[in-house]
């Protein structure tokens, strides 16, 4: 072979190289992070209309629903459980209505969330806050469809994880977990049927229980109550150390149903878990195995934490004020952000007994994602 020849074909297997590693670059650039996944699916969640079969399962317990929902600037949608009590859930015009026909019972109530499954997923601005790790994992088959599969992994004992099953044509969410730091699976949810709709009509979204001769409730929404001068518990308190990543986001007085006084409401997030603390006056109500503290001091860890499904709630006392932490978090969590809270002793203002008694009229069957 000629030595013109020669650099010739050098010349075209250096070209072919440059772009083959060309493509190769553009494809990796190209292809989704596991963020751009997260942010996808919620993506999907906010502007698709659905309906579905799915299964959820809680502690050894599983539940068919059927989920109709139209998407808009405020989600619409109506949740039919399909295995025994035959509850309803219909949320529309801000409102909640919940059909309870073993009670005979419809009790309606604000609503504010965004629908079932967008409220019980982690969110984008999880990938940012530093205290999960996000990553993508081998993709799978689930129900025929190709999907793939994340996984938001708590850094600490603090808080749950997740893993996402999302559809890779749609980033619909096929299966969800919440887990544990040490990878138990709380909750779950799998649909068994998932189609994708072009519109929903008003119909689709009418009750399917025959209410007649039902009781209706209303829970009135608990409302800012104004602070006065003898009122002004919330700044006498003051937090010590949080878990780590946690922040306050909210501080509100609220009149609450079922309570004789205003109720004191700290709400705490790293990004994506989430614990309301309530203070209120009076520690008559608590459980008997909570002991009050001593001089301002927070209780001992010797107080139960009650665990209902994958929340978390723990009672104490601090100078004879009841302050609950109630969230969808490790025993752990509610116990150190309720211990955060703390009285000096000089400003501690004065408890009056009795007062605040709790009520059970605000207890609802809850879904909200994996939730219920």
């Amino acid at each position: 072979m000629s030595e013109r020849r020669q650099a010739d074909w050098q010349r075209v297997w250096a070209g072919g190289l440059a772009c083959a590693l060309l493509f190769i670059a553009t494809a990796a650039q190209a292809a989704p992070s596991a963020a751009d996944w997260l942010a996808s699916m919620e993506q999907a969640l906010r502007t698709r209309h659905y309906s579905g079969v799915f299964v959820h399962e809680l502690r050894g317990q599983s539940e068919r629903l059927q989920i109709v929902h139209r998407a808009g600037a405020t989600s619409e949608e109506r949740i039919l459980s399909l295995d025994g009590t035959g509850r309803e859930f219909i949320r529309r015009g801000g409102e909640l209505t919940c059909y309870l026909p073993d009670q005979r019972l419809v009790v309606v109530e604000p609503a504010h969330d965004n629908g079932v499954l967008l409220a019980g997923l982690p969110r984008l601005d999880v990938a940012s806050s530093g205290q999960y790790i996000l990553r993508e994992l081998p993709p799978t088959i689930v129900r025929g469809r190709e999907v793939r599969v994340l996984e938001v992994e708590p850094r600490d004992q603090f808080r749950y994880g997740y893993r996402l099953w999302l559809d890779a044509r749609s980033a619909m969410p096929l299966k969800t977990q919440l887990r544990t730091s040490a990878g138990t699976v709380l909750e779950q949810t799998v649909f068994t049927e998932l189609r994708l709709l072009k519109q929903v009509a008003d119909s689709d979204l009418a009750p399917r229980t025959a209410a007649s001769g039902f009781l209706w409730a209303r829970n009135v929404e608990a409302g800012a109550t104004p602070q006065g001068d003898e009122d002004r518990e919330s700044d006498f308190w003051r937090l010590t150390e949080l878990p780590l990543g946690f922040r306050m986001t909210l501080r509100a007085r609220q009149v609450m149903p079922g309570r004789a006084a205003p109720v004191t409401q700290w709400v705490f997030s790293d990004g994506m878990a989430t614990v309301s603390v309530f203070v209120e006056r009076g520690a008559d109500a608590l459980p008997s195995e909570v002991r009050p503290g001593h001089e301002g001091a927070r209780t001992p860890a010797t107080a139960g934490v009650t665990q209902l499904g994958s929340s978390s709630a723990y009672s104490t006392t601090v100078r004879g004020y009841r302050v609950t932490a109630i969230g969808e978090v490790p025993p752990d969590t509610v116990r150190a952000i309720a211990g955060s809270l703390a009285v000096p002793a000089r400003t501690a203002p004065a408890a009056v007994p009795g007062a605040g008694r709790s009520s059970a009229a605000g207890l609802l069957p809850r879904v909200g994602g994996a939730r219920r």
